[in-house]
């Protein structure tokens, strides 16, 4: 339903089906380079793995009305990460932790046009919760505060990049978007049929808090400094992309049946992430923006069903996804890379209204590359970060289904 709502007229009468995913990833970094605005070495760990173990489940449920009109309603996670490195590796001071998570609501409709075209339409009210944290290098803005009141800052050199100065911000906010879905479905013949569908973005206006934790060694170094991490309201834009696709499904023999899609992601819409703060700013911003720049990607795939016996149905398939993200924009925060997808799967119907279903997929990721430069304005007071994370995914899915 979700890749295409006009296939639940494929499905006869009523049935519920919810399953539960295990998404295991493993994103581990290697760095090359870790200095500080002033070119001193950065203190810190290489994050260990920064790959957070997810559970995602999903829940549909499908209605025939009649041979032409079929609806049904998804509840589901279209979007989402999960990476945490700690506070004490060396690039703090772009992320230690990145969560996202999103919920979907989606009542589709489906109606057959004739015996072999169907026309499909659905809304998408989709809730988005964030939290993204960070250190801010608190003996950095010491010293800055030093050279901007005019005086020699120099002597405070070895507090920057210090962790006991270190300050830790966190941003939490959430939002609800909307958006369509469109669907349709052409039948060739009973065993051969051709499907494309589109969703369309989903803007979040995200609003929430920064929260800071500002050591006792930061204020005591400097007690005015206390009042440059105040925690206050925040607010943001985050647009979800695009999706179009095209899909052939052909059933060549009694037991075996073929299928290709073809997906295309509009991610170039994702060109920044800005957080604005609300109130007097973080260290004398009033606002924090990472340059993205991400590319339109797209994601081929081949995959077969095998009917073993009246009960046990076998599934495979492979594909390739392509990442959106440039070298050159990078950050911990995604640290994706090209995928390769090998996935294997069973379905087995117990009864005559129950089907169990099991899978298992890995992801062969290419290895990526950050590279981060204190020389960009933009991460001046990051520091300079470059290295290698290497990355996998493992995913365990299963869903029971009733017919009624």
């Amino acid at each position: 339903m979700f890749f295409n709502p006009a296939s639940i007229t494929l499905l006869e009468g009523q049935q519920i089906t919810a399953g539960l995913h295990v998404i295991d990833p493993s994103t581990k970094f290697k760095a090359d380079t870790a200095t500080n605005v002033l070119g001193t070495s950065l203190d810190g760990n290489d994050g260990g793995d920064g790959g957070v173990t997810a559970m995602v489940p999903n829940l549909y449920y499908t209605n025939k009305l009649n041979d032409k009109l079929s609806i049904g309603l998804g509840l589901n996670a279209p979007f989402g990460l999960a990476t945490d490195y700690g506070k004490s590796w060396v690039g703090r001071y772009y992320a230690v932790e990145s969560v996202v998570e999103t919920i979907n609501i989606n009542p589709v409709v489906a109606y057959k046009v004739t015996d072999q075209l169907t026309l499909s339409a659905g809304v998408s009210a989709e809730y988005m919760d964030v939290t993204l944290s960070s250190m801010v290098d608190g003996g950095l803005v010491a010293f800055s505060a030093v050279r901007n009141a005019g005086g020699n800052p120099m002597p405070l050199a070895p507090v920057v990049s210090n962790p006991q100065y270190d300050v830790f911000a966190e941003n939490t906010a959430d939002d609800w978007g909307y958006g369509f879905n469109l669907g349709a479905m052409y039948e060739f013949t009973p065993n051969t049929r051709v499907g494309v569908a589109y969703r369309s973005e989903i803007e979040h206006k995200v609003e929430g808090k920064i929260k800071t934790k500002v050591p006792v060694a930061l204020i005591n170094l400097n007690p005015l400094l206390a009042g440059a991490f105040q925690n206050q309201d925040v607010h943001g834009t985050v647009t979800l992309p695009a999706t179009a696709s095209v899909n052939v499904y052909s059933k060549i023999t009694n037991k075996l049946a073929l299928m290709a899609d073809v997906t295309w992601t509009d991610w170039s819409s994702f060109d920044k992430l800005t957080i604005n703060f609300e109130g007097t700013g973080i260290a004398g911003t009033t606002s924090s923006t990472t340059t993205e720049k991400w590319d339109d990607s797209w994601r081929y795939s081949l995959g077969g069903t095998f009917q073993a016996t009246d009960a046990l149905l076998i599934r495979a398939g492979i594909a390739y996804d392509e990442t959106p993200i440039p070298d050159n924009y990078r950050t911990p925060r995604i640290p994706g890379e090209d995928r390769f997808w090998v996935s294997l799967g069973a379905g087995y119907q117990i009864t005559q209204c129950i089907t169990m279903d099991a899978a298992y997929a890995h992801l062969f990721v290419s290895d990526s590359k950050m590279e981060k430069y204190a020389s960009n304005a933009e991460d001046q007071s990051h520091g300079t970060v470059v290295g290698e994370f290497e990355n996998s995914v493992d995913i365990f899915s299963v869903q029971l289904s009733y017919k009624f």
